[in-house]
């Protein structure tokens, strides 16, 4: 399985970006999401995830209320809507998979629980 992620890219403060990143392979249809970013000089740390069946999303505090984390099952695609950027959101973004679901915070939230991320897009918010 592969994932491909799109959507990065340079906006100024406040304004909107959606990454989406679908997965590719024949019988890859990953049970949960999530999306993670890593910012010059910094750990790589959770943004938002989403389970497949019950639809259960967990955000980050620093981005609650403002990313939405959706996905379509048909096109094996998740997105992440960003909304009011800030310039702390400036990161390479990345995508992962896992093959099995989970539903609570602390599991979604573990970068170990995926098995599969993809290559990160740049998202850089000018102030």
């Amino acid at each position: 399985g592969q994932l491909v992620e799109s959507g990065g890219g340079l906006v100024q403060t406040g304004g909107s970006l959606r990454l989406s990143c679908t997965a590719s392979g024949r019988t890859f249809s990953p049970a949960t999401r999530g999306w993670f970013r890593q910012a010059p000089g910094k750990e790589r740390e959770f943004v938002a995830g989403i389970s497949r069946s019950a639809g259960i999303s967990y955000y980050a505090d620093s981005v609650r209320g403002r990313f939405t984390i959706s996905r379509d099952n048909a096109k094996n695609t998740v997105y992440l809507q960003m909304n009011s950027l800030k310039p702390e959101a400036t990161a390479v973004y990345y995508c992962a998979a896992s093959g099995r679901e989970f539903y609570s915070a602390s599991s979604i939230r573990r970068a170990q629980q995926y098995n599969y991320w993809g290559q990160g897009t740049q998202v850089t918010v000018s102030s």
